[in-house]
């Protein structure tokens, strides 16, 4: 059974670049090279926490604000379309060029819109960042962090990276207590659209509907 609701699926993406307290310490020593995946923590961390500390009271009464936050400190190390690839699966390969576009978009949106005001209340001083797994093809990178709960025990939360034909890594899944919520959300996705097609789950999602839960999670 997941002990998450899906509001941690967003908050725990971004926790990748909110971790700039916890994450100097924890790399200072390491000092990871520039195209270590760990670098997707420790570039973006210190301005996406320093920009939410300034200006926590003005999103906490305006929530529509964090939308630009993670425009400019999430987007440029998470890869969407990759994710949103891989949560519409065998669906992606039979949809149309625009049905992929508009489901992409949709998708970011309907996370951020329904989720984002759960990166409010996040602080660096909750996440412990340990040294990234890199695969032996180089293209693929694990960077597994802790998150303490409020009771003080610690939950693995692991981000999955991909390095680009850029040589850039971006994140795309995060795997909570063993949970891939792109493989959640993809089991979600997949029934929907059987049952009622591709372009009917991205109106909906247009109009403002959440993403659906899977079987056996809280909404």
């Amino acid at each position: 059974m997941m002990s998450f609701n899906r509001s941690v699926f967003l908050k725990a993406i971004a926790g990748v670049l909110l971790a700039a307290g916890s994450a100097s310490v924890a790399l200072a020593q390491s000092s990871p090279a520039p195209d270590d995946p760990t670098r997707v923590v420790q570039d973006a961390a210190e301005g996406m926490l320093k920009d939410l500390e300034a200006n926590r009271d003005a999103y906490r009464k305006d929530p529509s604000k964090v939308s630009a936050l993670v425009e400019k400190w999430l987007l440029p190390s998470f890869d969407t379309q990759k994710a949103a690839r891989t949560v519409l699966g065998r669906h992606w390969r039979t949809a149309t060029d625009d049905q992929k576009k508009r489901f992409v978009d949709a998708f970011y949106q309907s996370l951020l819109r329904n989720y984002g005001s759960a990166l409010v209340e996040f602080t660096s001083d909750r996440m412990k960042i340990l040294p990234a797994q890199v695969d032996a093809d180089g293209v693929n990178a694990t960077v597994r962090t802790e998150i303490k709960r409020s009771n003080g025990t610690r939950i693995p939360v692991y981000y999955r990276l991909s390095k680009g034909s850029d040589g850039k890594w971006k994140a795309w899944d995060v795997v909570i207590e063993g949970i891939s919520y792109v493989k959640s959300f993809r089991d979600d996705f997949g029934a929907e659209i059987d049952q009622k097609g591709i372009d009917a789950v991205i109106e909906r999602m247009e109009k403002g509907g959440k993403p659906t839960a899977a079987p056996g999670t809280s909404s």
